[in-house]
């Protein structure tokens, strides 16, 4: 016959837990950085993500109020622009989040945050396009000034999305000159 002999009864083991780090709550500002100092990076993308998001609103208030012999062709463009300019912002806002930092976590935050646009202060077709265009090529200089940087503190997959995002500033700067060229 056969007999058991003691069992040990196997108590569950609560696997080990990783400490998941905390986000960075806020990076340095610009001025208090060095040009190598990922918060200081950081805190230039979450500018040019503020400045992106302006950006959409007001080519999207063009949009609805452009008047003119070419309005079709202007209503559509802005469209696409405005559809644009939030993906870019989508995807620089992703990137900062990917570096464990936050945004802010209101409109006036993510406006205080960023540099002032130029405001369109007119009906006038010409004049709306006109300021859009100028902040489309401060758009542009923005993105291509910081993509050096990014390619300092080692974010190449930002630096690369930077010089696509100058491309894409200046060649819709690049349709509406022509555009207003015309008029």
């Amino acid at each position: 016959m056969y007999t058991p002999g003691s069992q040990l009864v196997q108590q569950p083991q609560t696997p080990p837990v990783q400490e998941v780090p905390q986000a960075q709550e806020k990076p340095k500002a610009p001025g208090k950085s060095k040009g190598t100092d990922v918060g200081g990076f950081i805190q230039q993308c979450i500018s040019l993500c503020s400045y992106l998001k302006e950006l959409e609103t007001q080519s999207h208030l063009i949009h609805l109020n452009y008047e003119g012999s070419n309005f079709l062709g202007v209503h559509a463009f802005l469209k696409d622009q405005y559809e644009a300019h939030l993906e870019q912002f989508d995807t620089l806002s992703e990137f900062v989040r990917s570096m464990d930092y936050y945004l802010p976590r209101c409109a006036q935050g993510l406006r205080d945050a960023g540099p002032q646009i130029q405001h369109v202060t007119s009906y006038s077709g010409v004049e709306m396009l006109g300021v859009y265009y100028k902040n489309l090529e401060e758009l542009g200089m923005k993105a291509k000034k910081l993509e050096p940087i990014a390619q300092k503190v080692g974010a190449i997959d930002i630096a690369n999305y930077l010089a696509d995002l100058v491309g894409q500033a200046f060649k819709a700067a690049w349709f509406i000159k022509s555009t207003l060229r015309s008029t």
